[in-house]
């Protein structure tokens, strides 16, 4: 897994954990809330700070996802609730962030995408030889060259190979079918790739 950025997991989790508990009338809940999205707290961090490309828009963006997840909280069926806390992430910064800070989770040209059926060009449990490669390189060169990616396979690659979810839970938060998830994928190890021989001149 590629490491994820630092960041002020102090003053995030102090904010969120302060958000989170003001203005709600039911303390059980909002502990209950707690226990369960503050392990995933630093996760979603990363991905919103690869979104917003600001750490201070992050921040309110992270904010502004819990506040909304406490108060969807009892509508959650799943109990796996990270997929749904990216999910809610992800609006965030599309909706109410995205002009600011120029997210544009759609929309993007893809070229053409995996058919939902078609075999696929690796296995969920294996890897690639270019996302092996990848993991080798130095962090901060590889940070750079993801923070460099087009919204949609930026957070594609933010989403399997930081945070470890899988091309179904990715098709969860996105809204994509598996096939566009592993196509997107693809199309952004094939960048990155390009991007690392293109900025250092050597074979990876």
């Amino acid at each position: 897994m590629i490491m994820r950025p630092q960041a002020d997991g102090a003053r995030t989790t102090g904010r969120v954990s302060t958000a989170v508990g003001l203005g709600n009338s039911d303390p059980d809940r909002a502990r209950r809330f707690r226990d369960a999205a503050l392990p995933h707290l630093d996760a979603i961090y990363t991905l919103a700070r690869y979104l917003m490309r600001n750490e201070a828009d992050a921040d309110d963006a992270v904010q502004e996802c819990y506040l909304r997840a406490l108060r969807h909280f009892d509508t959650l069926q799943n109990p796996d609730i990270k997929p749904w806390l990216f999910a809610i992430l992800r609006n965030v910064c599309r909706a109410q962030y995205g002009e600011r800070s120029g997210v544009v989770l759609y929309g993007a040209a893809e070229g053409s995408e995996i058919p939902e059926g078609t075999a696929p060009l690796w296995s969920e449990a294996g890897d690639s030889p270019e996302t092996e490669a990848l993991r080798k390189l130095d962090a901060e060169p590889i940070r750079r060259l993801i923070a460099a990616l087009p919204d949609l396979f930026r957070e594609a690659i933010v989403l399997r190979e930081i945070n470890d979810l899988s091309y179904r839970e990715i098709a969860e938060v996105t809204g994509a079918p598996v096939g566009t998830v592993m196509s997107r994928l693809a199309r952004a190890r094939s960048m990155l790739r390009t991007a690392w021989l293109a900025t250092e001149g050597q074979p990876i």
